[in-house]
C-alpha cells in the first residue's frame, strides 16, 4: 500500500510539473497575440487553438500517471498466493485392490457311488485328513452278502462240472485206440468239458460283479485332502440321488477369488504376488495368481483373480477376505489427493503456466499409493502444479506461486523431472 502512495505522490508531482510548463507556454502564447494582435483575427484564433490542446495534453498526462500505479497496487494486491509443487516422475509399484471370498482350491464333491441304502457307519468328520481311496462312510451291504456268498458258491459247483467233464475226457482218450468209444463220442466229450469251463469263468465274472458292487456301497475318497463338509448320519438311507456327502479340499489347498473389474484384470498376469487379509483379523497371507477368469460377468462387468493360498486353518474356505495385487512398476508423476479436483468432465489439476497464470490441464488417474496419486496421463511432470484451494481458482487467473516441498517415492526417494 506504501508503494501505491508513493506512485501517486509522484504521478502528482510530475503533473503539476507539466502543468507548470503548458501555462508557461500558454502566457508566451498570449503575448506573441498581443504582439501580433495587428496580423489579424485568424492568427489570434490559431494561436488560442494551441494552448488548449496543449492544456489537454497535459490533463490526460496527468490522469494517466495517477492511475496506472492505483491499477498496477490492485492488480497485485488480488492475486491470490498458492503453493505449487513439481511432482517429477518417480518409479510407483502397481497395485490393485480387490476383495472375495476364500475357497477351496480344488472343491470335490463326494457322493454315493453304488445303489445305495442305509448308512451304518461314517468315518471321518469335517476338518479331518483323508488319504486317496479311504473308507469315509459305511452303508449297510447285508443283502449283497448273501448275494455273494450264494454265486461264491455257485462257482465251486461250476469248477466241479469242469473237473468231472475234464475226467471223463480223460478216460475216454485212453479207450480210443480199443476201438471202445468212437471219435464223435471224443468230441462230444470235449466240447462238453469246454462249456463247464466257459460256465466257470461266467460264475466268476458274476462273482466280481457282486463284490464290486458291494464296494461301491462305501463312501471312499477320490483324492487326499481336507474334509471341508459332511452332511451325512448313520441310520440315514443314501441313494445316487442324495447328493454331496462330503467336500473334500484336494491336498488341502486354498485360494482366495478376488473380484476385479475388466481394465484390472488386464493389468493382472499369472504369478502375479499378492497380499491377503481376512475379514476380522490383522493376519497377512501371502499368496500368488495362478488362474485369470477367461471371460467377464455381464451383469458385474467384473472378472476373477484366483490367488492360491498354503494351507492354514485361520483360513475358512466360505469367508471373505480383501487382497492386495502388484502388478509391476510404473514411471510417472504423482500427486497429493489435494491437487487434483474433479467436476461432470473428469479429473483435472491447476497448472500455473506463462506469467503466472492459472491454466486448468485435464488429466488420468491410476494407483493410490502411500506417496499420492498416481497421474497416468496429462502431464509430463514438470509443470507447477497447485497443491491446495485449487477449488478458488478459475483459469486465466494470476497467481503468486510459492515452491512447496518434493513428492517422494517409496523409501524417500525423491521425484526426478524428466
Amino acid at each position: 500500500m506504501k508503494s501505491a502512495e508513493s506512485g501517486v505522490s509522484a504521478a502528482l508531482a510530475d503533473t503539476g510539473h507539466f502543468s507548470t510548463g503548458v501555462e508557461s507556454a500558454a502566457d508566451e502564447a498570449l503575448r506573441a497575440d498581443a504582439d501580433l494582435s495587428a496580423s489579424g483575427p485568424s492568427r489570434r484564433l490559431l494561436v488560442i487553438g494551441i494552448g488548449a490542446a496543449l492544456a489537454l495534453a497535459a490533463g490526460w498526462y496527468g490522469l494517466e500517471r495517477f492511475l496506472a500505479p492505483v491499477a498496477s497496487a490492485q492488480g497485485e494486491a488480488g492475486a491470490q498466493t498458492v503453493t505449487v509443487i513439481v511432482p517429477g516422475r518417480i518409479s510407483v509399484q502397481g497395485t490393485v485392490n480387490a476383495s472375495g471370498a476364500l475357497a477351496a482350491r480344488r472343491d470335490l464333491p463326494v457322493g454315493i457311488a453304488g445303489e445305495g441304502g442305509r448308512v451304518v457307519q461314517v468315518l471321518v468328520d469335517a476338518g479331518s485328513w483323508v488319504a486317496k481311496g479311504q473308507v469315509l462312510a459305511v452303508v449297510d451291504r447285508s443283502v449283497q452278502a448273501e448275494q455273494i456268498a450264494s454265486q461264491s458258491a455257485n462257482v465251486q459247483v461250476e469248477e466241479a462240472n469242469a473237473r468231472l467233464a475234464q475226467s471223463k475226457l480223460d478216460r475216454s482218450l485212453k479207450l480210443v485206440a480199443n476201438g471202445f468209444i468212437s471219435n464223435a463220442d471224443i468230441e462230444q466229450l470235449v466240447a462238453t468239458r469246454d462249456a463247464a469251463a466257459a460256465q466257470v469263468r461266467v460264475s466268476r465274472a458274476t462273482l466280481a460283479q457282486l463284490r464290486a458292487s458291494a464296494a461301491r456301497l462305501n463312501v471312499v475318497a477320490p483324492e487326499a485332502g481336507l474334509v471341508l463338509t459332511r452332511q451325512v448320519e448313520p441310520g440315514q438311507i443314501v441313494s445316487s440321488g442324495s447328493g454331496t456327502l462330503f467336500r473334500i479340499a484336494k491336498d488341502g489347498e486354498l485360494e482366495m477369488q478376488a473380484r476385479l473389474s475388466e481394465s484390472n484384470l488386464a493389468r493382472m498376469a499369472v504369478g502375479d504376488p499378492a497380499d491377503i487379509v481376512p475379514v476380522g483379523t490383522t493376519q497377512h497371507y501371502t499368496g500368488h495368481v495362478w488362474q485369470l477368469a477367461p471371460t467377464i460377468d455381464a451383469t458385474s462387468r467384473q472378472g476373477i483373480a484366483r490367488i492360491a493360498l498354503p494351507f492354514d486353518k485361520a483360513l475358512r474356505p466360505g469367508g471373505f477376505a480383501t487382497a492386495t495385487l502388484r502388478s509391476g512398476t510404473t514411471i510417472a508423476p504423482v500427486l497429493p489427493e489435494s491437487a487434483i479436483l474433479s467436476d461432470a468432465n473428469g479429473p483435472f489439476v491447476f497448472v500455473v503456466g506463462v506469467g503466472d497464470k492459472v491454466e486448468r490441464r485435464a488429466v488420468e488417474t491410476g494407483d493410490v499409493t502411500p506417496a499420492g496419486i498416481t497421474v497416468l496421463k496429462g502431464l509430463a511432470g514438470n509443470e507447477r502444479i497447485v497443491l491446495r484451494a485449487g477449488g478458488f481458482l478459475n483459469p486465466g487467473d494470476k497467481v503468486r506461486p510459492v515452491k512447496g516441498p518434493p513428492i517422494t517415492g517409496p523409501g524417500g526417494a525423491v521425484a526426478a523431472a524428466h
